[in-house]
Formats: C-alpha cells, structure tokens, sequence
C-alpha cells in the first residue's frame, strides 16, 4: 500500500507527516485545513502545539546540561533548588518520571498558566506519592514544571530559551517552547474529532492507541483518579479555546507546550541520532530503560529512558530498536538508530484515542514495512 494513500485515508481535518531515512527527508506529506473556522489550508510550514511530543525535547535541553557538568543525574534535585522539600528526587528521577509528583495538589490560578516559577513553587512544597525511584508514573504536566525550574535555577534560562539557542536556531528547525505572535497566527488550530458513540466507545489512557485495561478504563471516566488529576491541573480547558489559547501556546509549558511542524520535529529526531545535538554516548545512556512496567498513573505497562519512550505496550511496541515520545490527541515523534529512521506526524482534528493515535501508528507501521 502506498504510504501517501494511508496519509490521504487518516487526514481528517488537517495532518502532516515527515520521514527521514539516513539523513535525508524522503517522505514530506501534508494536506487538509488548518482551521476549520475559517478553511484556512494546511501548508508545508504549518506549525501546531504537539502536546507530550515536548516532553522529549526538553528532556534533550536537561541532558545538553548534564554533558557540560552542570549537574549529575545523581544531583539531589534540592542541592539545585532549595526550596524543593522532597529529599531523595534527582535530577533522573524527573526524567524518568520516578519523582512521584504526578499531580500538583493545589489548583493553579489560571492568572498563574504563564508563570513557570510560580507553578513549580506550588509542586516544590508537596511530599512525594511514592517513594522517589521505587515505581513510575506519567508526570503528564509536572514533569515541565519540575524539569523546568531545574534548567532555571541552573542557567538561569527557560527550557524554551534553551530551545531556541541550542536545538531550533543552529538546526535551522521551526520548533518554538513559548511561540511568537507571528507563528501564532499561523497554526493549527485544533479542534475536537467526531465523538465516540458511547455504547461502543471504550476509554483510552493518552499514550495508548489500542483498547485500554480494564482498570485504565475506569480510571479515564473517574474525575478523582490520579490519571486524571495528572492531566486535569493546571486545566487547559479553563482557557478559552482551549489548548489554541494564544497564552498557553506563548507560555511554552515544558510537558506539552512545543509548536513545530512535522518536518521540523522529524529533523529533530534526525540531528539527535546523527549526533548533532547529544553525544553518541549521552544518547547511548539515555535510551537505556529506567522506568518499565506498570505505570501508576496509566495503569498500563510503560518503559522510558531518560525523558524518551521505549517500546511497551504504549508506545511503538513493533519496533523494538526505536525511542522518542507521543502526545495527545495523535501526536508522534520518533526515531530508529539501528534503521537511520526518523519521522513526525501532527494533526489537528483531535484523536478519541489521544497520543499514538491509529494515523500514527498505520503510517509509522507502514514506513517500517517498507524500509
């Protein structure tokens, strides 16, 4: 089956999809409307917010800083940021999503969304969960915020600063962490896609694509689960329009705030396994599995790196040898050293299965068949 009949059958309202193969891009499909308010088109260089997608750059930007000794993975997260009451969380615990902070307990203000610091301050006065290191579970919102005022207490700079001077500008890559009014203006703007019918419709946890547990189903439909307390705070949905609200897209929240396309998140994927990012060797270290098993907070079994996902029955489990990151709605990123494979795919009709959505993974699918 050809790779652009897939694209053309999952399009829905707007998508894009990237393939790099040994360095170069041999797959660049687009098509559909950016906004469906207006009929605006979904160009070559549309940008849109890639949800969870984020989270592997910014684990990218706290590696860079390791490399150059300024901090250990070992460092005592409180030894950076001394406010931070939870003894015993370092800096690997916050990438591999072992700190046991899924949730922050305090409602934040909307007044606050723009306010990093702020909203770390509210997580650094919380206890652990769990003991930091004995189990995992998806730090959907914390982790930016946790990894976040580490990268500002050390450097003084914001992951999305971090972004802009040592990934997108040397690369020459349209990924923004805190977007400018101009890229803005021309996003995507996602809606809603068609809504299940509920009597057939089963829950699904935000990273997987296939039917849930039976206890990840429960969880989704119980407001007071620690799934969804970990997706609820801060609230997207308090905003106007959501997600597409120009101060969330311009805050650059480190967990889910990267606007890019998917030609640019393909090239980023592509410059880290070519090493013109990382070192070979930091790359190396990162994508040994830290964390797999049952995820406390999907409650489905998940495996990460440092910062990156590992195949599991959430993400990419036909490819053994790949590693990068999913987000909401559909979103993907990934990449395949062993194969030279890099590629993206964003969209902006939201999937009722989330991140890995069917799109992603039939077409992810069917570049590997084809390789």
């Amino acid at each position: 089956m050809r790779l652009d009949d897939v694209f053309a059958r999952h399009v829905g309202l707007g998508a894009a999809f990237a393939v790099h193969v040994e360095g170069e891009l041999v797959v660049d499909l687009w098509g559909g409307v950016a906004d469906r308010r207006t009929g605006r088109p979904w160009t070559a260089d549309t940008p849109v917010l890639s949800y969870s997608c984020t989270k592997a750059v910014t684990a990218t930007v706290a590696l860079l800083l390791v490399e150059r000794g300024l901090f250990e993975l070992a460092t005592p997260v409180a030894a950076l940021w001394p406010e931070f009451a939870a003894q015993g969380v370092t800096v690997e615990h916050l990438l591999t999503h072992q700190a046991g902070l899924p949730v922050i307990e305090e409602q934040v203000p909307v007044e606050e969304y723009g306010d990093q610091a702020a909203i770390a301050a509210r997580l650094a006065r919380q206890s652990p969960l769990w003991e930091p290191g004995s189990a995992h579970g998806y730090h959907a919102l914390t982790y930016g915020f946790l990894i976040g005022e580490v990268v500002r207490r050390v450097t003084g700079k914001s992951v999305g600063d971090l972004v802009a001077a040592e990934i997108a500008g040397p690369l020459g890559l349209d990924l923004w962490l805190g977007a400018p009014d101009d890229v803005i203006a021309r996003a995507a703007r996602l809606s809603a896609g068609p809504r299940p019918d509920p009597s057939r419709a089963r829950a699904t946890t935000p990273l997987v694509a296939a039917a849930p547990l039976s206890e990840a189903e429960e969880a989704a439909r119980d407001p007071y689960s620690l799934m969804n307390r970990a997706l609820g705070n801060p609230g997207v949905h308090r905003l106007k329009g959501g997600a597409n609200h120009p101060d969330l897209l311009r805050a650059g929240w480190p967990a889910m705030g990267l606007v890019t396309t998917a030609r640019a998140l393909s090239g980023f994927y592509r410059a880290l396994i070519a090493g013109e990012i990382l070192q070979p060797d930091t790359l190396r270290d990162a994508l040994r599995p830290r964390a797999a098993g049952r995820d406390r907070v999907l409650l489905v079994d998940t495996s990460f790196g440092l910062g990156f996902m590992l195949p599991s029955e959430g993400f990419a489990p036909f490819a053994l040898t790949a590693f990068g990151h999913a987000g909401m709605g559909g979103f993907l990123g990934l990449a395949d050293p062993a194969r030279g494979l890099a590629l993206a795919y964003t969209m902006n009709e939201m999937s009722a299965a989330f991140a890995g959505g069917t799109a992603a993974w039939e077409l992810t699918k069917a570049v590997y068949d084809a390789l």
